[in-house]
């Protein structure tokens, strides 16, 4: 076979896969725009959903819920966001079938096992971080924020009467928006935290030992994230430590299940002897598997 044959021979594949790709980012990008349409039209609920945790703390306050646009297109603008994102939102388990049907022919049976599972327990997680964000830290924060609220006070002087500043919050709505999609964006990633790192270790890029070991590091990580994603109040701060702490030890528990699960596969094909761990090092006597 001459060189051109094989150059002819290779291009064929890599053809059928451009074209592939091109039709599956079609299909998500039609899924995308269906997705985009059909929040535009009920945009409007679903920005009083969005706002029903600001209404709470205001009404907490004594003062009636609203927003205002400070410029005159903003209430378009605010409609198009809701509409990006709530279109994002319903198509991204068609876009991720999309994903998976491109990339699951060139995976073997076994891994496509593997990596199936972890797809499925993306959008979960992320939902389940977004919720919290709603449920709970948001209605924190946002009665953090208007803590710094002053009405106007009266000062008896003795000739006039002044009437002091006051602080009362009249929101734009094109804010209040990015600010609860930022507060939601934010914990859903958070949320990601072990489907990452267990992921990694199914890919032997990180291990239990080696997650344990930097345990101080990521507390300080931590930490800093708790400081900067949630309001300078010790409640919510702590609030969030503790979700995402304890997300990163269920991440080094899931790493280690895996490779105990991979360590038996490999000592039951002789790939390894008992008295070595999964990377062919000696165990310690303690650790070594008793007969």
């Amino acid at each position: 076979m001459s060189v051109q044959d094989e150059l002819d021979n290779s291009a064929a594949p890599l053809m059928e896969h451009l074209i592939e790709l091109r039709s599956r980012l079609i299909k998500a990008l039609f899924a995308f725009v269906v997705g985009m349409v059909i929040c535009f039209t009920v945009w409007n609920p679903i920005f009083d959903f969005l706002t029903r945790p600001l209404c709470a703390a205001l009404d907490a306050d004594g003062q009636a819920c609203g927003l205002i646009f400070i410029a005159l297109e903003e209430g378009f603008f605010v409609a198009i966001q809701i509409s990006l994102v709530g279109g994002l939102c319903l198509s991204f388990p068609f876009i991720s079938y999309q994903l998976w049907r491109f990339v699951a022919p060139g995976l073997y049976k076994s891994e496509q096992g593997a990596f199936l599972p972890f797809l499925l327990a993306s959008p979960f997680m992320f939902f389940l971080g977004a919720a919290f964000a709603y449920y709970v830290i948001t209605p924190l924060a946002f009665a953090f924020f208007l803590n710094f609220q002053q009405g106007g006070v009266m000062t008896d002087g003795a000739e006039t009467t002044a009437q002091a500043a006051g602080l009362v919050f009249q929101g734009s709505a094109k804010a209040y928006l990015n600010l609860t999609i930022k507060f939601i964006v934010a914990f859903g990633l958070c949320f990601q935290l072990p489907v990452l790192l267990t992921l990694m270790g199914k890919a032997g890029l990180v291990s239990a030992a080696g997650l344990r070991n930097t345990r101080k590091y990521a507390i300080v990580g931590i930490l800093l994230l708790a400081a900067v994603a949630t309001p300078p109040d010790v409640v919510s701060q702590l609030i969030l430590f503790t979700v995402v702490y304890g997300l990163y030890e269920v991440s080094i528990f899931l790493v280690a299940r895996i490779e105990r699960t991979r360590l038996a596969e490999l000592r039951a094909s002789g790939a390894v002897a008992e008295d070595e761990d999964i990377y062919g090092n000696k165990l310690s006597p303690e650790d070594t598997p008793k007969p």
